[in-house]
């Protein structure tokens, strides 16, 4: 057992600080809940000791931010208490009493204690860009100049699903390559460590009446027997470097140029990158978004550097008094079909 500091705020508006004694951070957190009012902050108040300290690590479970799906469920459930007459704060106060990551509750408690302090909810998302997208909060903020905020929830949650449909379909359509190449790759390291190996007895003595590229192949065969590490790390090397390099611009160009031009996978990935840009600048502009911001939004959500400055474009385009259509005419990244 170990003692807990609770600050609560209670419904009076006043702030008490309490002490109890729980078995975990996340049961002191339910007992101070229990209190009444707000949980502001809970702090461990004794040391732990050795025992305690290994049962903490032994019993501690790791868990990630919130993903799509979390913040799908959040916007349907959301959108059905909102439909129901709720307020704001209370429906997120119910939907977070539901939530069992640490994290995706954490964010909860803080966007409905920043709507209880008067700030607008989009302004409350828009504090948790990793987990609210921009178009996310822009349609939201849209709802709340122009009325109909729960129908716009519903509209959201509609796009979150087919982007999640989406990359289930991308995921699924990457598949077929990656075992392809994975198998292509077994089979010729197979060949060479344990097939080639075996016939290398029959042409001992012999070298000199070998044809050049099977000397190559013997050489290589040998080379991936003995010196194998050698492999292991340049291939640590290689994919360390790719990593690295695309956290650079120009790596991040390269790698987005790449997937337009790859023979097997260009089709699927321009496709994926049009219908997520449509489908954001459809739904922004439904929503009553300016065309400029919705411009703006559906660039950086697009998903690739070289459509992204396409968009940016045609904001600039658009900006200087054309139409959305006058840019994309010069462009190759649209097919003729969709400028139509």
């Amino acid at each position: 057992m170990q003692e807990y500091k609770c600050e609560i705020q209670m419904s009076s508006g006043e702030s008490v600080t309490e002490s109890v004694n729980a078995e975990s951070l996340m049961e002191a957190s339910q007992w101070a809940r229990n209190k009444g009012g707000y949980l502001l902050n809970v702090t461990p108040v004794t040391s732990i000791g050795v025992y305690q300290l290994l049962s903490s690590l032994r019993n501690a479970r790791l868990e990630s931010g919130p993903g799509t799906k979390d913040v799908l469920n959040f916007t349907k459930q959301l959108a059905v208490m909102m439909k129901a007459g709720i307020g704001i704060c209370d429906a997120v106060e119910g939907i977070t009493e539901q939530v069992d990551n640490l994290r995706w509750r954490k964010i909860l408690e803080k966007i409905k204690a920043d709507v209880e302090s008067g700030i607008p909810f989009s302004a409350a998302l828009g504090k948790h860009p990793k987990v609210f997208s921009t178009l996310y909060v822009n349609m939201v903020r849209a709802s709340e100049m122009s009325g109909g905020f729960a129908n716009m929830l519903e509209r959201i949650a509609l796009y979150l699903n087919q982007q999640q449909e989406t990359r289930r379909m991308v995921r699924g359509a990457m598949i077929y390559p990656i075992v392809l190449f994975t198998m292509s790759v077994t089979a010729v390291i197979f060949l060479l460590t344990w097939v080639l190996p075996r016939f290398m007895g029959i042409f001992a003595g012999k070298e000199d009446l070998l044809p050049t590229a099977t000397i190559m192949l013997l050489a290589i065969s040998n080379f991936m027997q003995h010196q194998w590490y050698i492999l292991v790390i340049l291939a640590v090397m290689l994919v360390a470097g790719l990593i690295l390099s695309l956290r650079t611009s120009k790596g991040q160009e390269f790698w987005d140029r790449f997937k337009l031009q790859a023979p097997i996978i260009k089709r699927m990935f321009r496709s994926l990158y049009i219908t997520r840009s449509l489908q954001a600048m459809g739904e922004l502009t439904n929503a009553g978004v300016p065309i400029l911001d919705s411009l703006s939004i559906t660039a950086e959500i697009s998903g690739n550097i070289l459509y992204k400055r396409t968009w940016m474009k045609v904001r600039e385009s658009v900006e200087g008094g054309n139409k959305i259509v006058h840019y994309l005419l010069t462009d190759k990244q649209l097919p003729k079909s969709v400028i139509q």
